[in-house]
């Protein structure tokens, strides 16, 4: 999937994947406070679409915003930037 210039994209973990073809991920935004200048982490979680289920938990990967795809996913998911590694996720690969 290419990636388009007038389209938000944003970085972020999987926690979840038990949806089928959808993925929760948690996306974090620091910012400086307007009144007391402090950086502020705060955390959002978006719902995904995953088309090929390819996603597991603690993956790192790259969405970009798309057409309404259902009641609450807005987002598309357009590559997995780096893998976890876990022994849970090296049995599922081996099966």
């Amino acid at each position: 999937m290419s990636i388009q210039a007038n389209k938000k994209t944003m970085t972020g973990f999987v926690v979840s994947n038990k949806i089928d073809k959808t993925v929760v991920v948690r996306v974090e935004r620091k910012f400086s406070h307007p009144v007391f200048k402090k950086v502020v982490k705060t955390t959002k979680k978006y719902k995904v679409h995953d088309e090929k289920n390819e996603c597991l938990e603690g993956d790192f990967i790259r969405i970009q915003e798309t057409r309404p795809l259902s009641k609450q996913k807005r987002w598309r998911l357009l590559d997995v930037i780096t893998r976890e590694k876990t022994i849970e996720n090296e049995k599922v690969a081996q099966s």
